[in-house]
């Protein structure tokens, strides 16, 4: 196997497909560390199987890959992983007109996660637990009142 770009391999082939690493969209990780957007555009630890649910869902041809981006210093299953999407035709045409270059398809890819259902449940429960904890607290009550 050949590390060396090989101009002779098609844009259909596994090889030529561009990378997609969960980092990439974490917005906890600044630019040196990794993440590729802007925050607001970055959902927070992001997993291999919500990117590839959205990029299916996108109709694109994805491959999953057990791989580790290499500033990643956790091993944990949750940060492994790596995306593999085809990009472009064999006549260099992109796949999906939506998706031009790898910056608008990271964009995409960046907000669509936090619409998932899964992500949905985890912001209204955490919403839940934080609302009875404000309105039991007791008001008014301080030290230094007797």
């Amino acid at each position: 196997m050949s590390l060396a770009w090989n101009p002779s391999k098609k844009n259909s082939e596994h090889e030529r497909w561009i990378c997609i690493y969960p980092i990439y969209l974490n917005n906890k990780r600044s630019l040196a560390n990794g993440r590729k957007l802007a925050k607001d555009k970055c959902v927070e630890n992001p997993t291999h199987q919500e990117i590839r649910d959205v990029l299916l869902a996108a109709g694109l041809n994805v491959g999953v890959e057990n791989k580790l981006h290499p500033k990643e210093r956790s091993k944990e299953p949750l940060f492994r992983g790596r995306i593999r999407v085809q990009l472009k035709n064999d006549d260099g045409t992109p796949v999906k007109s939506e998706f031009p270059t790898r910056d608008s398809l990271l964009e995409y890819v960046g907000t669509s996660i936090s619409k998932l259902k899964t992500r949905q449940g985890k912001q209204s429960s955490s919403e839940q637990a934080s609302q009875p904890s404000t309105s039991t607290s007791k008001k008014g009550k301080g030290k230094g009142r007797r």
